[in-house]
């Protein structure tokens, strides 16, 4: 049975995708709460009547699950159980007008940028009071700080600039206002995210202004970590890493996507880099802040790279020995330069490259691990979960890194830090004892 008009309106916020897409929901939650709207996200309840989703169109698989996300609140839409269907996000903004034809029931499609026409659909306003105020999605604790939207890089293969546009740095100010107000909530870690956090500042002031940004984040009272993801190796600003090694509540950690260590595929990628600087950048790296994390990702199966070019990759990555590492498969996306050229490598052998580095990376995990056995460490714990309360340290961001797990019978809170003497040690977790 219908069940439009027989109730107040209350909307579900679907979120699919990586953290800036996440910032972009909790913006856009905070926008409807401050206009009096009840609001969820990621209601585990069919009882919304609106949902607004929010879709990634980086990848194959995150536009096959967008779009399935949209058939199905279309379907509950059908079936009378939702009254609308709102979609925002990456893929709406990239594939507007064939998605209007093929999804004709979705009652509007928004791009990214459009903010203010979607709260103006739903019959909200804009308040610009709220700009700096977040409501979270996260745990409390933590929280994602965009510090800039869109990409100027010339990346071959990244569909980013399409759906982003280009770069644009948020002013410090408005950024550390956000971070007073999370601070003041409870927040002790700020993660800070853009496409590319290196270039932060150059359209603002014509010169990179990261280190500056970060300096005057650390001075935010409450807040004990910030942590830096998606940084760009080539113009690396180096100052970053004095900023990291004075200030003690800047993690030890860089998250910094190299996708391939050869240098004839960087040069195909338009990387703007060779091996030879990456790796030099990583000696100085390492010489600069001597415990640093390093964590990266990898494109295998690339337009144009031989089994030669993996192999040089592979090399590069048992020399390197990054902290963390995530291998992915080449995807083709349409109107990115890469798609000019054949996508001739079969699925079969990407996947076998990637798991081949993998493979390697779990062996350098590992024996990266053992050598924490019997050391204390700094963790914040986000969740008890099967007997065990799990966190983390300033080494590992949430979600895709090592985790620490202690049993739930030791003294610990939730949010909070405590002291941990690692006593067992896998690839990719750590078990521990609170040292009181």
């Amino acid at each position: 049975m219908k069940t439009k008009g027989l109730r107040s309106n209350k909307i579900n916020i679907v979120t699919l995708g990586c953290s800036k897409n996440l910032v972009d929901s909790e913006v856009l939650y905070t926008q409807l709460k401050g206009n009096g709207y009840n609001v969820s996200h990621e209601s585990k309840k069919d009882d919304a009547n609106i949902v607004v989703i929010n879709t990634c169109g980086f990848i194959d698989n995150a536009k096959e699950e967008s779009i399935n996300t949209i058939l199905r609140y279309v379907d509950a839409k059908d079936a009378g159980v939702v009254d609308k269907v709102y979609v925002t996000g990456c893929l709406s903004h990239r594939y507007k007008d064939e998605l209007e034809v093929e999804i004709p029931t979705v009652d509007a499609w928004f791009g990214t940028n459009e903010l203010p026409r979607l709260l103006k659909t739903l019959k909200a306003d804009y308040k610009h009071e709220l700009v700096g105020e977040r409501l979270l999605t996260t745990p409390a604790h933590f929280a994602y700080l965009k510090i800039a939207e869109g990409c100027d890089r010339p990346c071959s293969f990244c569909a980013i600039p399409l759906m982003r546009g280009h770069h644009v740095s948020r002013p410090a100010e408005e950024l550390v206002k956000e971070a007073q107000s999370l601070a003041r909530r409870g927040t002790k870690e700020l993660i800070l995210i853009a496409q590319d956090l290196t270039y932060y500042g150059l359209d603002l002031e014509r010169k990179r202004t990261l280190s500056e940004l970060i300096n005057r984040l650390a001075d935010v009272e409450g807040i004990d970590w910030i942590r830096l993801q998606y940084a760009y190796p080539s113009g690396f600003p180096m100052d970053v890493l004095d900023v990291m090694r004075e200030r003690s509540n800047v993690c030890k950690y860089l998250d910094m996507p190299l996708q391939t260590g050869s240098t004839e595929l960087l040069k195909i990628m338009r990387r703007g880099i060779t091996r030879e600087k990456t790796e030099a950048l990583i000696y100085s790296i390492r010489e600069k802040v001597p415990d640093i994390a390093l964590r990266t990702t990898l494109i295998v199966g690339h337009p144009g790279e031989t089994e030669a070019m993996f192999e040089e990759t592979y090399d590069f990555v048992e020399r390197m020995r990054f902290d963390r590492l995530g291998a992915f498969t080449y995807s083709h996306e349409d109107n990115t330069h890469s798609y000019t050229m054949p996508d001739e490598i079969p699925a079969d052998i990407k996947q076998e490259r990637a798991d081949a580095i993998m493979e390697l990376q779990q062996g350098i995990s590992s024996e990266l691990n053992q050598k924490k056995l019997g050391k204390t460490y700094k963790v914040l714990f986000d969740r008890k979960e099967g007997g065990f309360f799990i966190g983390r340290t300033e080494f590992d961001s949430p979600e895709v890194d090592n985790e620490v797990l202690v049993p739930a019978g030791q003294y610990v809170r939730l949010g909070d830090f405590a002291n941990v003497r690692i006593t067992e040690a896998h690839e990719f977790d750590l078990y521990g004892e609170v040292v009181l």
